[in-house]
Formats: structure tokens, C-alpha cells, sequence
């Protein structure tokens, strides 16, 4: 069981377990499936002092206890934790299927239990159930709506800049533009960003990565903060990382979250694909990029990505040149979700200005239109001292 199919966000985590061998098992583990989490380990039960001191001092908000090596000692600490923080989820270890003594612990105030040996089949589970808990006590998080191209050219890239600059419209206050392109992310070079981090940075960082770490590493620009991609192509990423970690953490700052994404294909875009809530796939009406499309599609039925969250976005649309909507919606056996016409020169103005493209002109509100369909909200008409007269204007062009 892969970490692409588990959002489990970051949490503080600690980690109580006198058993050398047994913690090292557990730190691995954790370390697996939520790899921006740090961890606390405590080597002994310790005294309900300095359990209170851990607590507060580090904000852990989870919690393993080792339920056998001591199960006095366990039982005890169990109701202690209960007492200091009964909103803290406590995972009581167990060293056999004993179910008398799981009980007790339960009784006691854990919230969940897991025997040894630990693998992904108990961890999963366990964790998913607390994570439920865990968002009905928080609130929600950020939605992730992620943009690929069909084919390369397609126009993605500058959807995904222009939907995450109109969000704020909608009333987002916190809004996240994550270019996870590591191949050719262009992102820095269509808004104009002088490139000092990159979301390596922030892979690299793993567990040790907070809230002030991470200002330190987007760049903010007209009210959205950007994630931009390295200078250089960053070749086989898949191999040392995964982005769910780092999605999962942003997800936990931002109300929304536009990632640009490189590609439909490749097991890092695969994982963006399945943790995302929104998936636009950005194609145009002629043949080649259509075809794109196509194959696109097959990959994620293939590999179980979600249909009911995918989106066909048609961008550079235009009725005298390429295929017609019927004739591309026959094609792709799906309907066409948003058209976006094609205004080369308008677009060139914005890319050239490092700006979003005006919300005036087709293609902007298009885009608006896009990010409304996807946010169930509406842009606010501006407000206007022109009287009756002004409200029947506005009216008319509805």
C-alpha cells in the first residue's frame, strides 16, 4: 500500500517507547507514511511532569505509547494523557492480540490501538479513522485543485497562474500556487519571481519543517504565495520523494491550493493526480493535443484516479480552426468542462507585464468562470453609486 493514496497532513508527534528495538521499527514507520512530521521520542515512561512538559512545550498533537513492555506503567500514562489533553489521540501499542488488556487501554483513553508486528495494513487504517476525528475537531483544509497538460504547450501553466490570482476574488484569503513541475516548471518566469527556493527545499526539510520555515521558502506576490519549481530539471524524483507529504502540509496553511503540474504520467504526477480534490486536464481542440488528451485519460482510469474529480478544460478554443465541442467530446467519451477561447495577443501582454490576464477580456473570464465552477461561488460585482440607473446596467448584462 503506497503513501500517494493517504493524506494524513503533518502532525507533532510523540512517540513514548521504552523498547529499543520496537521504537526504531515505529520512528521508521512514521517516518514513512508522514514524512513532514516530527517526532518526540521518549525512551522511558516518564513521570506525569514531564509528560506535561513534552506536551506543552512541543504541541505534540498524536501520540504512540508502547502498551507492553510496562503495562502498569502503560495503563497508568494512558489515563494521565487522558487527563492532561482528553482531545489528544493516544495509539495504544500492543504486543500481542490480547483482548482484555486492549480493552483496558481503550477504557483508559486511547483512542486506538495497534499490535505488533506494525505494518501498513494496521497504520493506515488507524490512521485514516484518526484523521476523521482529527479535521471535525480542526475544521477543513484546503481543497488542492491540480492543472496538467494534456501535452506540453497547452496553456496549463497560465490557467493555473490566473486561477490561483482570481481566487481571491471569491473571498480565499490564503492561497497557495505550487509549481510541482521538477522538469520545467514556469511558473518564476511567467509571473517574473526571482527564484531563491524551490519545493526541494522544502522536501529536503522533511519532519523539521514549520509554518516559519516554510514563509522562508514561498515568495509571496499580489496577496497569493508561490512554491516555484528548481532552476534546474530535477530527474527521477520519484525515486527519492513523494509529494503527498508536502501537499498535506500546505494543505493544513491554505485555504486553496492551485498546483501546476508537469505531466499526467510518472508516479510523482500520478500521486498529485490521486491526492488532489480537482483534477483539470488542459488540452486544445487540434488533432495532435486531442489525441494527448486521450491517452491521458486512459492512464488515470488505469491507474485508478478518481473520474468523478477529473475536469476537460479546452483551452485556446477556437470554432474556425480544429474540432468542434460535439466532435471532442465524442472523441474523449467526456464533456468538455470549460472552454477558454484562444487571444494570443492578450495573453502574450500578461505574460510579457508578469501579470494575471485581464478578468475583462474573453479569455480572463473564461478563467473566472472556471474558478467560480470550481468554487461553487460567485465574483463580486462591484459596487456602484450610480442608482437605479446603474442597477439596471447591471442587470442587463447578466
Amino acid at each position: 500500500m503506497s503513501l500517494s493514496n493517504h493524506n494524513f497532513g503533518q502532525w507533532k508527534i510523540l512517540l513514548i517507547c521504552p523498547n529499543q528495538p520496537f521504537s526504531t521499527e515505529m520512528e521508521n514507520l512514521l517516518g514513512e507514511f508522514l514524512p513532514f512530521s516530527p517526532v518526540l521520542t521518549l525512551k522511558q515512561y516518564p513521570t506525569r511532569a514531564v509528560l506535561q512538559e513534552a506536551m506543552q512545550d512541543q504541541g505534540c498533537n498524536l501520540c504512540f505509547v508502547d502498551a507492553e513492555s510496562s503495562r502498569d506503567w502503560a495503563l497508568a500514562l494512558i489515563s494521565d494523557i487522558a487527563m492532561l489533553d482528553s482531545k489528544l489521540p493516544v495509539v495504544a501499542v500492543h504486543g500481542s492480540n490480547d483482548p482484555d488488556y486492549i480493552l483496558k487501554t481503550l477504557r483508559q483513553g486511547a483512542a486506538e490501538f495497534l499490535v505488533q508486528p506494525v505494518g501498513p495494513d494496521q497504520f493506515l487504517p488507524v490512521m485514516e479513522r484518526i484523521l476523521v476525528q482529527f479535521r471535525g475537531r480542526q475544521g477543513a483544509m484546503a481543497k488542492v485543485y491540480a492543472v496538467m497538460p494534456a501535452k506540453g504547450a497547452c496553456g496549463a501553466s497560465t490557467i493555473a497562474c490566473n486561477m490561483a490570482q482570481y481566487w481571491k476574488k471569491l473571498g480565499a484569503k490564503k492561497i497557495l500556487l505550487a509549481d510541482l513541475d521538477p522538469l520545467a516548471g514556469t511558473v518564476s518566469f511567467q509571473l517574473k519571481l526571482k527564484q531563491n527556493y524551490s519545493f526541494m527545499d522544502a522536501l529536503t526539510r522533511g519532519a523539521q519543517i514549520d509554518e516559519s520555515i516554510w514563509r522562508g521558502l514561498v515568495t509571496t506576490s499580489a496577496s497569493v504565495d508561490i512554491l516555484l519549481s528548481p532552476d534546474q530539471p530535477v530527474h527521477g524524483i520519484e525515486e527519492a520523494h513523494n509529494p503527498a507529504g508536502l501537499i498535506d502540509f500546505a494543505r493544513s496553511l491554505y485555504e486553496v491550493i492551485v498546483v501546476d503540474a508537469g505531466s499526467p504520467y510518472g508516479q510523482w504526477n500520478r500521486s498529485i493526480a490521486r491526492i488532489c480534490d480537482e483534477l483539470l486536464l488542459v488540452t486544445t481542440n487540434e488533432l495532435p493535443a486531442l489525441q494527448a488528451a486521450q491517452r491521458a485519460l486512459a492512464y488515470f482510469e488505469h491507474n485508478r484516479v478518481e473520474k468523478s474529480k477529473l475536469r476537460v478544460v479546452v483551452n485556446r478554443y477556437h470554432k474556425e480552426v480544429g474540432l468542434s465541442r460535439e466532435l471532442i467530446e465524442s472523441a474523449l467519451h467526456t464533456e468538455i468542462f470549460q472552454f477558454v477561447p484562444s487571444d494570443y495577443e492578450e495573453v502574450q501582454r500578461a505574460l510579457v507585464e508578469g501579470k494575471p490576464v485581464s478578468g475583462g477580456t474573453p479569455v480572463g473570464k473564461a478563467i473566472v468562470e472556471l474558478t467560480e465552477r470550481l468554487s461553487g461561488k460567485k465574483v463580486k460585482a462591484p459596487t456602484s453609486r450610480g442608482g437605479s440607473l446603474s442597477s439596471l446596467f447591471s442587470f442587463l448584462r447578466r
